[in-house]
């Protein structure tokens, strides 16, 4: 079935956050022309899509790694064929693309020529107050079309999806199979050998599971799975009409791509609107201590063709939801940091989520794994969890006790020996127990002050979130033995690594100081709430001495020293800001304002440098310098550089949160969850927190 609408209902629908920005926030909307790459298909690890150029037509679509995964797309206007996503075919000629707008929930690209103009939308719906439809890994695909020159046009969009699609290597054997649902005409690619969970790494892809492509059968559609058919729409605009069955093939040698042609036919100035569903299904997620756990939507095995036919049934509402989400979100950001600052947290928002995996334990609750994206692959880094917490905090706490909880219970266990907490579970997806450093060996190139600092707040600061500390309670042998560790050691750390470990070791750090200071807090605050009266006293007393002895140590004139023994240095004290959020009262106000007001002098074209040095920052870090701000013109002058870098950046990657100052360039890292820590702005607004965070019952 064809939908047509007047272009006003298709702008309210497709894009009124587009409206909204245009009116109201004029640099969002300039700022959404240009970001460095753009997401179009984001929901995990291995089905993370992206468009890493200008223009849709500049370059085949691309797996975050940069590995090309090609979704192309071809109009026929009147006979004649233009591409409007992907470069191949290079000869022909392309729609003319007049915009590229994103929101939380979506992007659209508006194209005109030969006398029509095509809007396309991928809407991925990650409403995280939802988890079953959280981690449904489905995003819609919409096509509208009209005329603008008054006349009427007969328009056919084929949309080709390369096999490789599905598989870490391209000569890897795949096979593709047809099938039906109530609702859905699919076309199915996966590996031949379905070696499940048989992989871990950075720079890979999955080769397990199977990517779908399916399309309703109210639309006026043809599918195909055949090789040739792209060439065979653009000489005749017609598909093959048999599927290959001379399977396997290499996925990058004469296996079938899977086709789905839309007709219009007659189009006038209203334009009709169809659409099309993509997915990836893997049965087995993550593995756990040698338990392969489901993806969440899957833990009571959900038939793949009932939950891809829940999804076409729920499309309308969804998108309707999807549009007023998108709305009130950069509405609600803007009014916290203004419209710089809401453009750098909605590109930031799909990327947070797309870098996880929300999969069931074997009871059904629920776990969130994160993976270290273009560092080393680790899955569930603590120092990971840690930048990314304030999206978690402000949109949904179950999220960030899902990442918490198997970390807590991987301490618990006998094989954890040391007094601090582990740094990471493995490598992703294969969380079987640390291996960064020195593993479950030894202390060489741990982070015992950072990962303990970490957990610490974390778990007071969710705690707070959910209105009680049931999380504390249950693992509170372990908290305690990393209060007993930073009492010790934090003060004054030694010679360790620390979240920045690109950085090297630094010893006496003070910015590592902050944190441990903090923890104690936190830990004095958990303590007050499980009525462990005499513990709270004691480590709030501790927290606030070693608070002012930090104040000596690490003053310098005009600012505070990157290193206690190192006079003349400077650093980001971003740690800082967890006393701001969570009001332990531990340093004076003045300690934030002079450090503030010394930042401003050290602003580069890109950003304010992470310390003195280099000229690199961390993306992350810099919104949560930024946050300590008292007035929100000095937050503007930290923010105003990140938002440039954004829109100018040479290096067309998803958001890296590593990168050049003075160039713009990334310096390493991309795709990675950390950039949700540039929610802490609007997690320091309660007004903001208490709407749009669930209480009570919504939230699980």
């Amino acid at each position: 079935m064809i939908v047509r609408l007047s272009w006003r209902g298709l702008v309210y629908r497709c894009s009124i956050l587009a409206l909204l920005a245009s009116f109201l926030f004029g640099a969002y909307a300039k700022a959404q022309d240009r970001l460095p790459a753009v997401p179009l298909i984001t929901h995990n690890p291995y089905f993370s899509i992206w468009s890493m150029t200008d223009a849709l037509t500049g370059s085949p679509t691309r797996h975050w790694t940069g590995a090309p995964q090609p979704i192309a797309g071809i109009a026929r206007v009147d006979g004649v064929a233009y591409r409007f996503m992907g470069n191949d075919p290079e000869e022909l000629p392309v729609l003319q693309q007049k915009s590229c707008h994103v929101t939380p929930t979506h992007t659209t690209y508006q194209f005109e020529g030969a006398g029509i103009r095509l809007d396309l939308e991928f809407f991925t719906p990650a409403f995280t107050d939802d988890l079953d439809l959280l981690s449904r890994p489905v995003t819609y695909i919409s096509f509208s079309v009209g005329s603008v020159d008054g006349s009427s046009h007969h328009v056919s969009l084929l949309i080709d999806v390369d096999p490789v699609i599905a598989v870490n290597d391209g000569s890897q054997l795949v096979v593709t199979t047809r099938h039906q649902t109530e609702s859905l005409e699919v076309l199915t690619v996966g590996s031949r050998d379905q070696n499940v969970l048989n992989r871990s790494g950075d720079d890979v892809r999955i080769d397990w599971g199977y990517f779908h492509l399916a399309v309703p059968k109210g639309e006026r559609a043809v599918t195909s799975a055949a090789e040739g058919a792209e060439e065979l729409f653009v000489q005749k605009g017609r598909l093959p009409g048999r599927d290959e069955i001379g399977m396997p093939s290499p996925a990058n040698h004469s296996a079938p791509h899977l086709d789905a042609v839309l007709d219009y036919e007659g189009v006038s100035s209203h334009p009709a609107t169809q659409h099309l569903l993509v997915s990836y299904t893997e049965g087995y997620a993550i593995q756990y201590f040698q338990r392969n756990l489901r993806p969440y939507w899957e833990r009571n095995h959900l038939p793949v063709e009932q939950m891809l036919d829940e999804a076409e049934g729920q499309y309308a509402g969804l998108e309707k939801r999807g549009a007023e989400f998108d709305a009130a979100l950069t509405g609600d950001l803007t009014k916290a940091g203004g419209p710089k600052y809401a453009a750098v947290a909605i590109a930031a928002y799909r990327q947070t989520l797309a870098a996880h995996e929300l999969v069931a334990d074997v009871n059904g609750d629920p776990m969130l794994f994160a993976k270290e994206n273009f560092s080393n692959g680790c899955i569930a880094t603590v120092d990971v969890l840690y930048p990314s917490a304030p999206f978690f905090l402000f949109f949904q706490p179950r999220l960030l006790e899902a990442q918490l909880l198997p970390v807590l219970e991987y301490s618990a266990l006998p094989r954890w020996k040391f007094p601090f907490a582990p740094h990471d579970l493995g490598q992703y997806p294969l969380a079987n127990g640390q291996v960064y450093g020195g593993g479950e060996a030894s202390e060489e190139d741990q982070m015992p002050v950072e990962e303990s600092g970490n957990m610490l707040i974390l778990v007071d600061a969710l705690a707070r979130a959910e209105g009680n500390a049931h999380l504390a309670e249950k693992y509170w042998a372990q908290l305690t033995r990393w209060a007993e560790y930073l009492k010790a050691k934090g003060l004054d750390p030694e010679n360790q690594l620390t979240t920045d470990d690109f950085a090297g070791h630094v010893a006496h750090n003070a910015n590592l100081s902050i944190k441990a200071i903090e923890a104690l807090a936190a830990y004095a605050d958990l303590a007050r709430q499980l009525h462990h009266d005499q513990s709270a006293n004691d480590y709030d007393a501790v927290a606030k001495a070693m608070a002012k002895k930090w104040i000596g140590m690490a003053r310098e004139g005009d600012h505070y020293k990157l290193a206690f023994n190192s006079p003349g240095t400077w650093s980001q004290k971003y740690n800082l800001v967890w006393d701001k959020i969570l009001g332990y009262g531990l340093f004076p106000a003045d300690v934030r304002e002079t450090e503030v007001a010394y930042y401003l002098g050290k602003l580069n074209r890109y950003g304010l440098p992470l310390d003195i040095r280099a000229d690199y920052t961390k993306l992350d870090w810099s919104v949560w310098t930024a946050t300590l701000a008292s007035k929100p013109e000095q937050f503007e002058k930290i923010i105003d550089p990140i938002y440039r870098w954004m829109v100018e950046t040479p290096s067309r990657v998803p958001l890296t949160d590593w990168y050049d100052t003075k160039n713009g360039k990334q310096v390493g890292f991309q795709a990675r969850s950390v950039v949700g820590g540039v929610y802490i702005k609007a997690l320091s607004d309660p007004a903001l927190v208490s709407k749009w965070r669930p209480t009570g019952a919504e939230s699980h």
